[in-house]
């Protein structure tokens, strides 16, 4: 009898993780392998952004609202927003985008509402660590940062993306309209979401208006990871997880009721 054991083969993966995968990796060519600049443009958009603020703001002012570095300070607040608006966009038109895919008896719209989560949160991130890290070392930025409370701002920030995202999945295909209406109505967040301007130093009748935007809240905790000085008494992440947790909810539960119309549409 031969003493040796048989080869122990790998642990498959579960059908619904390999499906995931590979619709990550479809995501990654379709999405940005039909650029030229590909993943590049994921870290040329918000340098540019960040560049083009932190050169009008300097202009006119000496210093920062918060801390000495202009950019850090602007990108605190745009790559925040940047990462929850990329999110709900993205997720938004998923099944619109996947819909021959999910004739797929193996794939479902949750396995592409997943997928496409997992991509823009891994290059939302990366693209951030990588714009955070180039700003600190080029500018020059020596100070106390709380990783922890980053990682919260931007992990809220992507759930609330996640969930606007998959509400807007299905009104839109309910109300075509509605794509318009969106993006009407939203149009004003980059400048009420204190990007370049800090919430504390509002009059109170404005900051008992913009408080109801969640987006203050989860740009108020990155910057309380970047600067150990600041306060940030007003925020309360509570309030946008419920927003994120509400929306995800009612979306999911009117893909389940209107999947099939969706995917025959």
């Amino acid at each position: 009898m031969s003493s040796t054991s048989p080869r122990m083969s790998p642990l498959p993966l579960p059908r619904s993780m390999r499906v995931i995968l590979a619709l990550m990796l479809r995501e990654m060519g379709t999405t940005y392998g039909k650029s030229s600049l590909g993943y590049l443009w994921a870290l040329l958009e918000p340098i540019g952004a960040i560049a083009v603020l932190s050169f009008a703001f300097s202009v006119a002012f000496q210093t920062p609202p918060l801390g000495s570095s202009f950019p850090l300070f602007y990108a605190t607040g745009y790559i925040p927003f940047m990462v929850y608006n990329t999110m709900q966009n993205q997720v938004g038109a998923t099944v619109r985008e996947n819909t021959q895919l999910l004739f797929y008896p193996r794939v479902t719209y949750m396995d592409a509402i997943i997928s496409r989560f997992c991509l823009v949160s891994l290059t939302q991130f990366l693209s951030a660590a990588i714009v955070f890290a180039g700003i600190i070392i080029l500018d020059g930025v020596n100070q106390q940062m709380d990783l922890g409370a980053i990682l919260l701002g931007f992990g809220v920030a992507v759930l609330l993306g996640l969930g606007m995202g998959t509400l807007n999945c299905v009104i839109i295909h309910l109300m075509p309209s509605w794509r318009q209406i969106w993006s009407i109505l939203t149009r004003p967040l980059f400048l009420i979401s204190c990007i370049f301007f800090m919430f504390d130093t509002l009059p109170i009748w404005i900051q008992d208006i913009l408080w109801w935007n969640p987006l203050i809240h989860i740009i108020g905790v990155t910057r309380l990871g970047f600067y150990s000085v600041y306060e940030g008494g007003y925020i309360s992440l509570a309030y946008p997880l419920i927003i994120a947790g509400t929306t995800l909810f009612l979306g999911l539960a009117l893909l389940r009721r209107h999947a099939a119309n969706l995917i025959n549409s």
